[in-house]
């Protein structure tokens, strides 16, 4: 009996894999050998790009531990929504997605049904009312950011891949490594040897 097994030339060398097309609302999925601390099994939402100009995105599965209530003033302190690392650049800023559309004055669409940014005076005034954000929105500290034609030659090089469908308002329900596996999958056969390396390395 045959049996099929990953072909590790084209899993671990990265021969010959298919690459997408990145555009505003891409979800870009980080290759399992990247052990960045802000990028290993991330998952980037790409919030600006333009071919040939610098490139933005958030990366959506990274918490930081800390909360609204605790870190942004003006937020009750009770407030527990978490805040997540977005990218090693402005660490100082925050930054939301949101599927609340018009919600918020000044919200930009980077894909269907999904928004980001916003007058934070609403933003706020909508979270210390306490109404539902699980599901509806995330918050970053920081952001990732390249420089033009960095984010293409990266993925030339399989640094990421673009995942088949754009961010929707389903990024919002998943965190952590469960994330990354879940559209790992959606990526397809030629990607499915990602799957079997792990996180750290020592452990395989």
């Amino acid at each position: 009996m045959e049996i099929d097994m990953p072909d590790l030339d084209s899993s671990i060398f990265k021969i010959n894999l298919p690459t997408g097309k990145p555009a505003v609302g891409s979800l870009l999925v980080a290759e399992p050998f990247l052990r960045e601390e802000y990028f290993n099994h991330g998952i980037i939402s790409l919030v600006e790009y333009e071919r040939g100009k610098s490139a933005m995105g958030l990366v959506l599965n990274k918490a930081t531990g800390y909360t609204l209530g605790e870190a942004i003033e003006g937020v009750q302190d009770e407030i527990d929504i978490p805040i997540y690392c977005g990218g090693p650049l402005s660490c100082d800023r925050l930054f939301y997605l949101h599927s609340l559309g018009d919600e918020f004055r000044g919200a930009r669409k980077i894909a269907e049904g999904l928004y980001i940014g916003g007058d934070f005076k609403q933003v706020k005034s909508y979270v210390n009312m306490g109404l539902e954000t699980e599901g509806r929105m995330r918050f970053f500290v920081g952001y990732s950011g390249w420089d033009p034609m960095q984010l293409e030659e990266e993925i030339e090089k399989h640094v990421w891949a673009v995942a088949p469908k754009p961010a929707n308002k389903e990024i919002f329900m998943e965190d952590g490594d469960s994330s990354w596996y879940r559209i790992v999958r959606l990526l397809g056969k030629p990607y499915r040897n990602w799957l079997y390396h792990p996180v750290n390395p020592q452990y395989n």
